[in-house]
Order: C-alpha cells, then sequence, then structure tokens
C-alpha cells in the first residue's frame, strides 16, 4: 500500500496553501471553494499530498502550542540554512537548529499559523528514488 496523504484541521486553510505553494513548492492538486475549504496539496515529486481544512466538527489543534515532536511536516532541504532564512522572512520562526552526529542537519520552524515545520539534510537521505 501507499501513503495517499496526511490530514490537518487548521485554521485558515486557503492562506496556508497559499503560503505553502509560494514558499515550499507545494501545488495545489483540489480545492473547494467552499467551506470546509478541503484542500490537497503535493510535494514537487507529485506523490505525497497533504489535505488541510477548517471542520467544524473538532476544533483546531493548538498547533503554536504544541511541541514540534508531536506532528510535524519534514521536507528534504539541500541547504537548510538559506530555507530558514528565508521562510523565517516569509512569516515562519525558528524552534531548533540541530546539526547531528551523523552529519545531518535539521531545522524546525513554525509556519505562521504555528504547525511544525521541518527542514531535513540527511547525510544519508532517507527518501528513495524509486518509480512507483
Amino acid at each position: 500500500m501507499k501513503l495517499e496523504h496526511f490530514a490537518l484541521n487548521v485554521e485558515d486553510p486557503i492562506a496556508m496553501s497559499n503560503w505553502y505553494t509560494q514558499h515550499l513548492g507545494m501545488r495545489v492538486v483540489r480545492q473547494a471553494k467552499e467551506a470546509p475549504y478541503t484542500t490537497f496539496f503535493a510535494d514537487d515529486s507529485g506523490r505525497i499530498l497533504v489535505e488541510i481544512y477548517l471542520n467544524p466538527v473538532d476544533e483546531v489543534p493548538p498547533y503554536r502550542t504544541m511541541n514540534p515532536l508531536m506532528v510535524h511536516l519534514a521536507f528534504v532541504s539541500e541547504n537548510p540554512t538559506k530555507d530558514k532564512d528565508r521562510l523565517c522572512a516569509a512569516g515562519a520562526t525558528l524552534v531548533s537548529d540541530q546539526h547531528l552526529e551523523d552529519g545531518s542537519h535539521l531545522i524546525m520552524l513554525r509556519d505562521p499559523w504555528g504547525l511544525a515545520l521541518q527542514l531535513c539534510k540527511r547525510a544519508t537521505p532517507m527518501l528513495a528514488r524509486i518509480d512507483w
């Protein structure tokens, strides 16, 4: 089986999808124009989707105060420092900047809505290039 998507209830799915497409290279593949504004966006491989919406059936989690280790979106970055600076200039905030013993560089940020996102430059890449 393949993972299709990961879903998050967020406070402003339209603005959030715009920010992710503009600053992280995501691409909207489906978006509802009415509430709950269900939006699916894909990474640049087109193989991994994130779904966001504002669904009043349940509350939006308090992303701003949650430990980023509870939930975060992780992105491969060739230059985490450069990407951190660019994203912080666009409204993200820095949480941590770690250099691991294996040579990996991990930066944790919060997007403008408080959701944690991580920039990963792994010493040994974890994603394999495969044809699905």
